[in-house]
């Protein structure tokens, strides 16, 4: 390689990477994301980050080129799915029988589609298409362990700085988000964002990076020495450096920002996903018999307390309603009948609120329009087939396995990983039950995110910036 193609790939690389710098810290913003016109611009943006990357001097190893490859498998899949539901003539996707119905009752012949709703599936992928380019992004840059440190401290201070805003707009102004009047959930602070469930989520989530930030700083303090736990308050307390203070203040205001939204859900996931963060990084410090349960057990204690002190909204809502909503299960069970009737193709991407109604249980109450599952997984399934929702289920098998895989095997840069496996928790385990995933201003970071700690799991080449300080 010549020094002017070197030159000019060092270029990309400098562009590619603080593209999605940006990227992830503005995503969030415009209300998270959730309307087109931001959807597209993300796409757009991230589109040219990524092909910026590949044009730049980062080096893929066999692991992550495999990585790679897998995620282009799911891509092609989605073309193929998407051709069928939209195609006038898919390959093997059967017609959707609702429009063989309305060609009857209208009496004039109609084309019909796979898809519910004809051309839905198309405007309907702007979501994953970002989500999918930050991801390949993520991973691409996230080769540079400079720059997968980087991706850590953007999430970071951004998401403080959302929380931060939250609170402050919450005390000041309860009824505005942003430049708009804001509907609902005038009880709860929800940032940025327009749920509080997606808000306590996100949260939660930063609040895990600064907690692998700060527990990297503490080890750091320790001079990575064998610790005692009997004398470890003492070693902390003692001579406390400031970026532990400032940390563990970053740290204090992402929690109180999570537990102000709320949710029942996000806050319990991002306390689990704290304490799983806890135990992984000092397992090695802890006795071999029982210290992962005492530590299990002792980090569930502090949450129960935390929840006590700081989580009376929270509190609350377990006291009013309980752990479940009946008619969300009662929800599933529809989508499931959905599932049933369209395994292979769904009923097209994006057209859930259509399809959903003929399936209404008449145990979910009349109020309102069901127009999302609250369950990613199943909605997935619903819209584009068991195939390609299996095949996306399985792809999150596969890099939660990498990330362990390098939680366990990298000596250096663990955090990066082990953010990745926990913040994958939090958003996992979530939309399980709700839709955070589905939503981009949120999505973006987790990808993001997850794209670095995949590359991370397979080592790193030589630093070649400088690091955000700490």
């Amino acid at each position: 390689m010549t020094d002017t193609t070197s030159h000019l790939a060092s270029k990309f690389s400098v562009v590619s990477s603080y593209i999605l710098f940006a990227v992830i810290a503005g995503a969030p913003f415009p209300f998270g994301s959730d309307n087109p016109t931001a959807i597209a611009f993300w796409c757009i943006v991230l589109g040219l980050a990524v092909i910026a990357a590949s044009l730049s001097n980062y080096e893929l190893r066999s692991g992550q080129l495999a990585l790679l490859g897998g995620i282009i498998f799911i891509v092609i899949f989605y073309i193929f799915v998407l051709h069928e539901q939209l195609a006038d003539h898919p390959w093997i996707a059967s017609p959707h029988p609702i429009w063989a119905q309305a060609s009857e009752a209208l009496g004039i012949p109609l084309t019909p589609s796979a898809s519910i709703t004809r051309g839905e599936p198309f405007f309907a992928l702007g979501a994953p298409l970002a989500s999918i380019l930050a991801l390949i992004c993520g991973l691409i840059v996230g080769t540079d362990r400079d720059r997968a440190h980087q991706i850590l401290q953007v999430i970071a201070w951004s998401g403080v700085a959302y929380a931060a805003y939250g609170v402050l707009s919450f005390l000041i102004e309860p009824t505005m988000i942003l430049w708009r009047d804001k509907r609902d959930y005038l009880g709860s602070v929800t940032g940025t964002f327009i749920n509080r469930n997606t808000a306590a989520a996100y949260f939660g989530s930063c609040a895990v990076v600064w907690f692998t930030l700060l527990l990297s700083q503490v080890r750091r303090h320790l001079r990575n020495q064998k610790i005692i736990w009997k004398k470890f308050p003492g070693l902390i307390l003692t001579n406390t450096p400031r970026t532990i203070i400032i940390s563990f203040s970053m740290l204090f205001v992402c929690l109180m920002a999570m537990f102000l939204t709320g949710s029942r859900a996000g806050v319990v996931l991002s306390l689990l996903a704290l304490i799983i963060t806890f135990t992984v990084f000092f397992r090695n410090d802890l006795p071999r018999r029982t210290g992962i349960w005492i530590a299990l057990a002792g980090g569930g204690a502090v949450a129960v307390v935390l929840l006590q002190f700081m989580g009376g909204v929270v509190s609350n809502r377990f006291d009013v309603t309980g752990l479940s909503d009946e008619g969300r299960f009662a929800a599933y069970r529809s989508t499931l009948r959905m599932i049933a009737d369209y395994p292979w193709f769904g009923t097209g991407l994006g057209t859930f609120a259509w399809s959903f109604p003929a399936y209404r249980s008449p145990d979910v109450s009349m109020w309102g329009v069901w127009d999302i599952a609250h369950s990613t997984p199943l909605e997935l399934a619903a819209e584009v087939g068991l195939p390609l929702a299996g095949a996306v289920c399985l792809g999150w098998v596969v890099m939660l396995g990498v990330l362990i895989r390098g939680i366990r095997i990298r000596r250096k840069d663990t955090i990066i990983p082990l953010a990745a496996f926990s913040v994958s928790t939090i958003a996992i385990l979530h939309s399980c039950i709700d839709f955070s995933l589905q939503m981009p201003g949120f999505a973006i970071v987790i990808f993001a995110l997850v794209g670095a700690g995949l590359a991370q799991s397979f080592g790193s080449k030589s630093p070649t910036v400088r690091t955000l300080p700490e």
